[in-house]
């Protein structure tokens, strides 16, 4: 009697097709997968070539940083200088006050809004009134679409020295005024007041949709145990969190080095006052570019932040790997 043809029949004599020609010793190699798939490798190609273009193609430019560039020669003939660049950073103490402000304030930036941003969530979530709900979850997340540069005219406005809204009411009750632009230490607590201000609302929508997605039944559970709502957020609420949390917080700490370029550019400016407290390795960069037209220095510092954030994620990522395999990003 004739067996009847199994309904994935066309598949399997594709793939013997396919082994036949690739042999079956490869059958799992990269070019089974690209002919087997080259649909969607195709349909991946523009994106490799995007990469390509803006993100490999001007990798050449680490050359720069072991040069001494002169405008007055052509790209490739500047004068190589081996680790010069680098090592006038480091004998200056430049490179050791960028690392630090830039691992300072991405550390806090981390750290203070995915904490605020999960007990906000939790807030948010416990909240009863649907309609109050949406209100407050949508003022809290429309800071987020304001752009850096009206953030700047908006901290230009509150703390200009002659006519700024905290002088005039300092003024108003008989206090003197405050040149806020001339204490570098006030900027450390007002670019991370911002930052928050600014980052929070998006940080606690990506907490409260990983909320949602816990199931009733935990809470419950936990209620008929006779939990009450400190207990049910402590032991459910936040366990639950845990994954969500590590996945940022791996995503953020690839880019601890780059900083927040707009923030800080707009906010502080050229104002030299303030660069010891304030001043990152982007901002470093942009200036020597653009003030002093240092090609080398700048690309030397590129080139170390670079470095810097590949040796740090990898490094990270390593020990939570060791630790819990599952919340590792590879």
């Amino acid at each position: 009697m004739n067996q009847p043809m199994p309904k994935n029949s066309a598949l399997l004599t594709t793939d013997s097709r396919l082994n036949g020609r690739l042999g079956t010793g490869r059958k799992h190699g990269f070019f089974y997968e690209l002919i087997r798939n080259r649909v969607l490798f195709l349909m991946l190609l523009p994106t490799l070539i995007f990469f390509f273009i803006n993100s490999y193609i001007p990798m050449v430019g680490i050359y720069y940083a072991f040069t001494q560039f002169d405008f007055n020669t052509s790209l490739f003939e500047a004068q190589f200088v081996g680790l010069q660049n680098f090592r006038f950073l480091w004998q200056s103490g430049t490179l050791t006050k960028l690392t630090l402000n830039t691992v300072g304030y991405n550390a806090a930036f981390i750290l203070l809004g995915n904490v605020l941003a999960i007990v906000l969530a939790i807030l948010l979530n416990e909240l009863r009134g649907r309609y109050f709900k949406k209100i407050t979850q949508s003022v809290m997340f429309l800071p987020y679409f304001v752009s850096f540069v009206i953030l700047s005219v908006i901290v230009y406005n509150i703390f200009n020295y002659d006519n700024g809204f905290l002088n005039t009411l300092l003024l108003q009750f008989g206090g003197e005024r405050v040149d806020v632009y001339n204490k570098p230490w006030v900027w450390i607590f007002l670019i991370i007041l911002f930052y928050l201000w600014k980052n929070l609302g998006y940080s606690m929508v990506i907490y409260l949709a990983a909320i949602t997605g816990i199931s009733d039944e935990y809470y419950e559970a936990a209620k008929i145990d006779g939990a009450n709502i400190f207990q049910r957020i402590w032991y459910i609420t936040v366990p639950m969190l845990k994954s969500t949390f590590v996945v940022l917080l791996l995503f953020a700490l690839g880019s601890i080095m780059k900083g927040q370029f707009d923030l800080f550019y707009q906010l502080i400016g050229n104002n030299g006052v303030l660069y010891n407290t304030t001043d990152i390795l982007d901002t470093y960069v942009y200036r020597s570019l653009k003030v002093t037209f240092d090609v080398g220095m700048a690309s030397a510092a590129g080139v170390y932040q670079s470095l810097f954030g590949f040796v740090l994620i990898m490094t990270v990522n390593y020990i939570i790997r060791k630790l819990n395999d599952e919340y590792a990003l590879f």
